[in-house]
């Protein structure tokens, strides 16, 4: 190992005494665990195959070495370059998880007391809750009804002189109309943060979703269309001025360019639109680095199979006016992340939770994405008024509890989207006909 100077993580290099990075390794009996969890089976073939690789492993054990460190390090540059190439940004960066990108993005704001957020009425938790925890107001954002995504009509009607930050949330990896959006926003010098979750490979009219408010987050968790093994989320800024500070707001605002009086380095705070702020620690490990480089590498082949899946179910439904089905786009280009099934109450003889549970009843699973955020208990105890709220959000309301829900897009055999269609084409037809 090529000696190196000591830094926060004691990986002092080729010295007499050295103090490594890592405190306790991982030998070949934790790797066999791995990859037992990793390639489950049972049933002596299995077991036969098992103890072949266990042999190799061990004999392999006896003349290599453990990395010299688990987080932080190459990996992680290799998976932000890797970004970087797919996304045409710079300086992305790998985060614990999504969540955590976003509270970046949220401390650059100087959210506060008495500030506003504008997110839209359905989407996770996670938009939603940094903002909450500091005092800021929630301001939710009618949607639009074809694509469960923030209306922007509704979302300039909402906008305050105390609004910091409007953070629109790509749906199922179908795109806002981040055109009307950014004008809006860039009218009143407002920060956009996109919740791009859902999307990571998604396009709006040629550019990469994400990247076209001043921050934007992708999310790695185990159910999204990649992942980085379970967990894991990418920032993206472009504030050029803000770029240089990303890493080191993931690391508590660290520095090595200078030092305090006998120690190894100093600390920052980091500069925010308004104002400084304190960095925290969202580190990334080189394992789930390893798992996004390589994901990320057939995202595109995973998006064409999903909207193949899509555009099968859209023919499926073609000729069943009571059914409205996923847009596919016409500027945009979505991941496909969720099927989005809507149906006309009327023309099927009943709301989308008739549907839900003779779908359910089918053994055909459906999820609708999200459950409107204000009609959390967590708001109300916060003091926010989940029947007023309602109130400036009736398409959300109508749709929610009528109109939509969601269908997975992956991990089906042709015989399973062919059930789950001929199920919804069935049940729809048994509530037309009042059973």
């Amino acid at each position: 190992m090529k000696k190196k100077a000591s830094d926060f993580r004691y990986n002092t290099g080729d010295t007499k005494v050295p103090w490594p990075a890592v405190g306790e390794n991982y030998n070949a009996a934790d790797l066999m665990e791995v990859i037992r969890f990793l390639m489950k089976g049972e049933g002596p073939e299995y077991e036969k195959r098992l103890k072949e690789v266990a042999e190799k492993i061990y004999a392999l054990d006896e003349v290599s070495e453990p990395p010299a460190k688990l987080s932080l390090d190459v990996k992680v540059q290799e998976a932000e370059a890797c970004v970087d190439k797919y996304l045409h940004t710079e300086g992305s960066l790998f985060t614990t998880n999504c969540t955590s990108g976003f509270e970046i993005a949220y401390k650059y704001a100087n959210l506060g007391p008495g500030d506003e957020v504008i997110v839209p009425a359905i989407t996770f938790i996670a938009t939603m809750a940094y903002p909450l925890a500091v005092g800021a107001k929630l301001v939710f954002c009618d949607i639009a009804p074809d694509t469960i995504n923030m209306d922007p009509e509704d979302l300039e009607r909402k906008i305050t002189p105390r609004t910091k930050m409007i953070v629109p949330v790509h749906i199922g990896g179908y795109p806002c109309d981040m055109d009307r959006i950014m004008e809006i926003a860039h009218k009143h010098d407002i920060l956009v943060l996109e919740d791009a979750a859902h999307a990571f490979g998604a396009k709006y009219k040629g550019k990469m979703v994400g990247t076209i408010g001043d921050f934007g987050g992708f999310s790695f968790h185990e159910v999204k269309n990649i992942t980085s093994f379970g967990e894991g989320g990418i920032l993206c800024t472009s504030i050029d001025s803000f770029r240089p500070y990303m890493a080191r707001s993931r690391f508590f605002g660290t520095t090595f360019e200078r030092k305090i009086k006998d120690w190894l380095y100093d600390v920052d705070a980091m500069p925010g639109k308004y104002g400084k702020f304190v960095a925290a620690n969202y580190s990334t490990t080189e394992i789930q680095a390893i798992g996004l480089k390589l994901q990320v590498a057939r995202i595109d082949k995973i998006i064409a199979k999903r909207r193949a899946a899509a555009e099968y179910l859209n023919k499926r439904f073609a000729d069943c006016d009571a059914i409205i089905p996923q847009p596919i786009g016409k500027d945009v280009e979505p991941t496909f992340h969720l099927y989005l099934l809507q149906i006309d109450p009327q023309k099927a003889g009943g709301d989308v939770q008739v549907l839900k549970k003779k779908l359910e009843e089918k053994g055909v699973t459906n999820i609708p994405h999200f459950g409107p955020l204000y009609r959390f208990n967590l708001l109300k105890e916060y003091g926010y008024d989940p029947d007023e709220i309602a109130k400036t959000c009736p398409v959300c309301e109508e749709v929610f509890y009528h109109r939509f829900t969601h269908l997975p897009l992956y991990g089906l055999t042709d015989e399973q989207f062919k059930y789950m269609a001929d199920a919804i084409l069935e049940s729809v037809k048994e509530m037309q006909a009042g059973k």
